[in-house]
């Protein structure tokens, strides 16, 4: 059996990841006091300036020393300000970045952060004008300190799950599913499953899609791992590596490999090469051969082996250097990365804290590049638990990050399509850091709740999607509640830990969390047109860290015989009726539906009955008799409106109300449903709503709010009157 050459934190020990707080002691100083010797041994502090004007800056930059030597640099920052500002106007951007360097350093220690974010984010831009990747450390310390408070919502809104998620040409590459992630996994290492991939479901309640293995170029096709894979009924991904360096790949051996790769005769990811752009790997550093032989490679996989596609995955860092390295969209599947989250540099306390780092933002540089091109994967990632080399546990960062891993970065990159997590503790190797997940109860007992539901899938095939069509969207006023819905937060404070979350609506507290998973379920029936829902973090002292307030809304939903009835036109809410798309629920009865444009008249029939009802009117007939409508018959939006109960009855159907999820639901063979008020937990929410609205907080809260209740009011009182009517 073959084993893993990989070390996952292989870059954790280079320039720009390590403790923003020991870089300013240290490396820091060091970096400007030797470009600020440079430049001066070399004039071009004094560059582009008269030598009256060259006196005047060496002036301010005295003053800002000096205010520095006595212990007020709060004196200093002005100087800083305009020699940023000068250095910025002549193009001297090494001087500019410099000076921005002190600024943020002085900004973060007064954890004076919106000013700290604007001087780094200020540097890297001015070290990229220079010519120099320095800046990256810079953007990373930006994103530690910055107030992070954003929402996603449960929705089964497939048209828009796809939209979000599909290429904007709208071609799904080799294997990728519709929306939805591929779960994957690492096991060589864990002690309990080894490469007995059918042993899954037994430890994590669930079946994954691919499990990934390490094997080289040279070596024989790994046949042993495809043996469990097919017995477990999942795919593989391969990293192929080429240890002897790239001019050991001939292309014989390729081509050998890739038929090989065919007559195992089951999907697999092939991450040729990955991590290129780090000089840790042997094929790093000559981009241009690194790019034949990928080529290469994918021509032959091409040719020869169809049921492999080809992943390009460069390491997360240095982010830099990983467009010189690009195939090119033509010889690319997937674009992967390796993206690890730990709480110090290489494992040593010493080296760096990295606990402010979330995995979130890490990523984005890559989906911004190549989201657009190409899926996404995370090929390799973990989350540590543990810090071997100090023995610290760090359970609250592992689940912390590892809900961001698995709910945030799906939600937020809809372009990701899959993850392989890296199960191994590895003691005092490598990183020094355990990742694995059966070492700490609740890391298992997170993860193993997280990729439950079937947004998580399962099996690797061409346009697949999950099996209960539902997905998350950002919370915006376009995405309404229907039925039931979870609101799922991403938080990120400058103090890294959460210490409560409380979410509001209305300006009423519905629950606080101290701990992950965070997210709350919301039901239909408790929120009414124009809401408002707030969320609210603290950080472990107790102090408000942040807040933001998201626009919240509802829908009515019809269920016609057990099946959701889907809508071009969502149902509105007109003076208190609910008003259903016409055309949509009888034809989900079996009616066939006709317009007639001169009259303006819907007519259905079904069998030898005939309903027809013409815009505007408040009668409608059915087989020739009138019947009286609660609302006229509308057109919104090119679709025919009439109130629910009608069109529900208009055949024969029964109608019931669910308050709770604000559902219609109709019975066509007549039999009255059940009606269903809610569990007590639900009708005390909704009646909390209601009742609590005293005239103060009406007024407290404005006109809007006190109309907002006094709807939610009506629709109670309709409702019990469609109970009474529908009985």
């Amino acid at each position: 059996m073959q084993t893993s050459h990989r070390k996952p934190d292989r870059w954790l020990g280079r320039k720009g990841f390590f403790d923003p707080r020991s870089f300013t002691a240290s490396v820091c100083c060091k970096k400007v006091k030797r470009l600020l010797a440079a430049a001066l041994c070399a004039g071009l502090l004094f560059s582009h300036a008269e030598p009256i004007y060259a006196d005047a800056i060496w002036d301010r930059w005295k003053a800002a020393d000096a205010a520095v030597a006595k212990g007020k640099p709060e004196d200093a920052v002005p100087h800083w300000e305009f020699l940023v500002r000068h250095y910025a106007s002549i193009g001297d951007w090494q001087n500019a970045a410099l000076f921005c360097g002190r600024l943020n350093q002085y900004f973060d220690r007064m954890k004076d952060y919106e000013k700290a974010i604007h001087y780094y984010e200020l540097e890297n831009e001015y070290w990229l004008k220079d010519g120099k990747d320095w800046g990256a450390v810079d953007l990373q310390r930006a994103e530690q300190i910055r107030t992070t408070v954003e929402a996603y919502i449960s929705t089964s809104d497939t048209e828009e799950l796809k939209r979000l998620a599909a290429p904007p040409d709208g071609k799904l590459a080799k294997f990728e599913p519709e929306y939805g992630i591929y779960i994957g996994m690492y096991t060589e290492r864990d002690p309990q499953m080894h490469n007995y991939y059918d042993r899954s479901e037994t430890f994590y309640g669930k079946k994954h899609a691919l499990y990934l293995v390490y094997t080289q170029v040279g070596k024989p096709f790994p046949k042993q791992y495809v043996t469990r894979a097919k017995q477990a009924g999942v795919a593989l991904q391969i990293a192929w590596e080429p240890m002897d360096g790239l001019d050991a790949v001939k292309e014989e051996t390729v081509r050998q490999w890739a038929r090989e790769a065919k007559a195992a005769g089951i999907p697999i990811f092939l991450r040729y090469a990955s991590e290129m752009n780090g000089n840790w790997v042997v094929w790093h550093g000559d981009p241009q051969k690194y790019i034949q032989s990928f080529r290469m490679v994918h021509d032959i996989m091409e040719q020869e082996a169809p049921n492999v596609a080809m992943v390009w995955s460069p390491g997360q860092v240095p982010m830099y250097s990983i467009a010189p390295y690009y195939p090119g969209d033509a010889y690319v599947d997937w674009v992967g990365v390796s993206l690890y989250s730990e709480p110090y540099e290489n494992g040593d306390p010493k080296q760096g804290n990295m606990q402010a780092t979330s995995p979130v933002e890490r990523l984005d540089y890559l989906y911004r590049t190549y989201a657009g091109r190409k899926p996404l994967m995370i090929s390799e990632t973990a989350v540590s638990h543990y810090a071997n080399l100090p023995q610290e546990s760090f359970t609250d960062y592992g689940l912390l990050n590892l809900q961001r891993l698995y709910e945030i970065m799906p939600y937020k990159y809809p372009r990701l399509k899959a993850i392989t997590y890296f199960n191994v503790n590895l003691e005092m190797k490598e990183s020094k850091n355990n990742y694995l997940l059966r070492d700490n109860e609740a890391m298992m007992k997170l993860y193993s709740r997280m990729i439950a539901p079937p947004y998580y899938l399962t099996k690797v095939e061409q346009g697949t999607r999950p099996s209960d069509h539902a997905g998350h969207v950002p919370l915006t006023a376009r995405t309404p509640i229907v039925k039931r819905a979870k609101i799922t937060p991403f938080v990120k404070i400058p103090d890294v830990y959460i210490g409560k979350l409380e979410y509001y609506l209305n300006g009423r507290l519905l629950d606080s969390q101290s701990g992950p998973p965070f997210g709350i379920e919301l039901n239909a029936g408790a929120v009414p047109e124009g809401s408002v829902f707030e969320i609210v973090v603290y950080n472990k002292d107790g102090q408000r860290s942040g807040s933001k307030s998201f626009p919240l809304s509802s829908s009515v939903s019809v269920v016609v015989d057990g099946k959701d009835v889907k809508f071009e036109q969502r149902p509105v809410i007109r003076e208190g009726y609910t008003l259903t798309p016409l055309r949509a629920i009888l034809e989900s009865m079996g009616a066939k539906v006709e317009w007639d444009s001169s009259t303006r008249t819907a007519t259905a029939r079904k069998g030898n009955a005939v309903v027809s009802i013409q815009i505007g009117s408040t009668f409608a007939n059915r087989n020739g008799e009138t019947v009286a409508l609660e609302m006229p018959a509308q057109l919104v939006n090119g679709h025919t409106m009439v109130p629910a109960r009608f069109v529900g009855e208009a055949f024969g159907g029964a109608v019931s109300w669910d308050g709770t999820t604000r559902t219609v639901e109709i019975r066509s063979d007549g039999q009255a449903p059940a009606a269903k008020v809610g569990t007590a937990e639900d009708r005390q929410e909704q009646e909390t709503l209601a009742a609590n609205t005293t005239t103060e907080d009406k007024k407290n809260l404005g006109s809007v709010a006190g109309a907002v209740f006094g709807w939610f009011k009506l629709q109670v009182a309709k409702a019990f009157k469609l109970f009474n009517d529908a009985a």
